[in-house]
């Protein structure tokens, strides 16, 4: 429950796309009403796309598709002046005495969500806030109680007001009711509606239908909605550049690594608690005892495994780190067959995602994650490794995001630089022995997303940054590093993804991409960006945008054009989409032949993608 709620805290709040966060079955362009009709005290007209409805009366009426859903989403743009009153019922269900569905008012100073029944002229007899719910589940249940350090983290707020609405403007909404959950979303604010339980208990059947109301006519435009009833899984596709091993069907971890586990000489697979041999990884054994898990309604005990010699003793170890939990290091029992012993080394993290690299040059490793608020880098002491690791602080006491988080040479002094999503801090020369926190150099790399590569994108000397924008929403960018004249670093964002409404590199759009690494996967001496997609992030739910979208993996190959904008662009591949991402993708040469393999754990599986060796001339 800690986990969840500690997920809440961070990223129930994603800003999403500007558009709908689904392809719609249909959107309105017309100028005729048809399959639409009419109750109420309004009158309802069209034009080039757009939809006005004018009251006749202070208690106005309505405008109700002929088609009618159960789970459904709707999209629109609307404009509501002063005196104006507007809103989306969905599951318009007919009644005994009228109808009643879930509304959502887009009216100045009340924008939310409310359980409404109507009489038979359309007019309103009773409404009622929908009750809240717990913010990553798809059945209404009790909310939990907030995380210590929440307090005030209430629904989104711009510009203007609850979700930034601007009225006599246009503004943009989002309606989603499935099972006997509504949520809604406001001029892209994730939740600025709110999210609550319908009174149908699942049962609810209706159409959509558009309000007017008040002295003064709305206008809906950009009309859509989906059918969110119907579940498509296209035809199974893989790169022909890779083949497809799936070493698990079941879902045990978001994480994976690798290492010679049993001291064959052959490189081993870690993914939660199993470990596979190579080369064949059809044979695994348990590090800690099994279970698995149900990606429909629960959470996977393990986000992030990493494995080396933590302990000195010649056998690589494992430790797994799960935002909300204690950092776990497994001891290697030396070729024994038996489960590992456990220690908890880092106490309760913050992050989501973890990276583990050599910040002082000691030749451990070191973990960089979360503390109390404070990012951090953790070590073994070498005098007790299995004890409390050493904990050093690279940011102040409100440095930690859950998603996103980089690791390079920014300013090309020679030492790892670590990145967030909000910005760069710079290592100082006495790392080890520093007491104060490193020297911060505020930059929004989106709002949070994934693993954050560093490298030279454009060929210009300078290492840039490539990274997701927004683990639970959209985007993908690089930032092309720049200095003033004074030789200060800033940087310059390239759009490599936007949302549906964008003119995406190669076509593809997709959510959720809380899984990515870098490598130079084609052998052309230039790093590329591997990513996918995280399919059902928070369960089986519609708490994120598309949660239902193929599960897709990519290689964003990294072309160096000085025609395109920064001197590069990124070209995509698809590699699998069936697969997806978890929190982390490994990339490796698994078996010696010189070409890059891409190992996915999350909850369709375990795979392995086999990249193809290069024929020698």
């Amino acid at each position: 429950m800690f986990q969840r709620a500690l997920c809440f805290a961070f990223i129930a709040l994603p800003v999403f796309a500007a558009g709908p966060t689904f392809v719609p079955d249909s959107t309105f362009k017309g100028a005729a009403l048809t399959g639409w009709h009419t109750s109420g005290a309004a009158t309802w007209k069209a034009q080039d796309g757009e939809i006005t409805g004018t009251p006749s009366a202070p208690a106005g009426g309505w405008l109700t598709l002929d088609k009618s859903f159960q789970d459904v989403g709707v999209y629109l743009s609307f404009k509501c002046p002063a005196g104006c009153k507007a809103g989306i019922l969905v599951r318009a269900e007919k009644t005994a005495t009228g109808m009643k569905g879930q509304y959502a008012s887009l009216t100045e100073g009340d924008q939310a969500l409310y359980n409404v029944t109507l009489d038979a002229n359309g007019k309103e007899t009773s409404r009622e806030k929908v009750k809240p719910v717990a913010s990553m589940a798809r059945v209404a249940n009790t909310p939990p109680p907030p995380p210590p350090g929440a307090a005030g983290r209430g629904p989104g707020r711009g510009p203007g007001g609850r979700g930034g609405y601007r009225p006599g403007e246009w503004n943009s909404a989002q309606v989603i009711v499935d099972a006997d959950i509504v949520r809604g979303n406001l001029n892209a604010v994730n939740g600025a509606l709110g999210s609550g339980a319908t009174e149908d208990k699942m049962g609810g059947f209706g159409p959509i239908a558009l309000y007017s109301g008040g002295t003064a006519p709305v206008s809906y435009r950009e009309v859509g909605y989906k059918d969110l009833g119907v579940r498509v899984a296209p035809p199974e596709v893989t790169s022909t550049k890779f083949r497809m091993q799936r070493i698990d069907e079941f879902f045990y971890s978001w994480g994976v690594a690798a290492a010679d586990i049993n001291h064959d000489g052959i490189l081993d697979i870690v993914a939660g608690p199993y470990y596979y041999l190579g080369p064949n990884f059809t044979e695994k054994r348990e590090i800690y005892l099994a279970s698995t898990v149900s990606p429909s309604v629960q959470y996977s005990a393990t986000m992030v495994n990493f494995s080396h010699d933590f302990t000195g003793d010649g056998w690589p170890d494992v430790i797994t780190t799960t935002a909300g939990k204690p950092v776990v290091l497994y001891v290697n029992p030396k070729g024994e067959a038996r489960r590992w012993s456990s220690y908890q080394v880092v106490p309760t993290i913050m992050t989501e995602i973890c990276q583990l690299r050599d910040i002082d040059g000691d030749g451990m490793p070191d973990l960089i994650t979360g503390v109390g608020g404070v990012l951090s880098w953790a070590t073994p002491d070498k005098a007790n490794p299995t004890g409390p690791w050493i904990i050093h602080k690279i940011s102040g006491p409100a440095g930690v995001v859950a998603h996103g988080m980089g690791v390079g040479d920014i300013n090309g002094d020679g030492r790892v630089d670590v990145l967030s999503s909000l910005g760069w801090y710079e290592q100082p020369a006495n790392a080890a022995s520093a007491t104060e926190p490193w020297k911060f150099h505020e930059q929004a790399f989106g709002t949070g997303g994934a693993e954050m590569a560093v490298y030279d994108v454009n060929g210009d000397g300078k290492n840039d940054v490539v990274t997701a924008l927004a683990a639970h929403g959209y985007g993908l960018a690089w930032f092309e590093q720049k200095r003033d004249t004074d030789g200060r670093i800033f940087f310059d964002q390239h759009m490599i993804m936007g949302d549906l409404s964008d003119k995406n590199a190669g076509g593809v759009t997709f959510t959720e991409p809380h899984g990515a690494t870098s490598a130079d996967v084609d052998g052309d001496g230039v790093p590329d960006f591997i990513v996918g997609k995280r399919y059902w992030s928070h369960e089986d739910s519609y708490t994120d945008p598309d949660p239902y979208g193929p599960p897709v993996l990519y290689t964003y190959k990294t072309v160096r054009n000085k025609t395109a904008p920064g001197g590069a662009e990124f070209v995509p591949e698809l590699m699998n989409n069936r697969s997806g991402a978890g929190s982390q993708l490994l990339a490796i040469d698994l078996n010696k032949d010189g070409a890059v393999d891409i190992v996915t754990s999350n909850n369709r599986g375990t795979f392995i993608f086999w990249g193809t060796a290069k024929k020698k001339k």
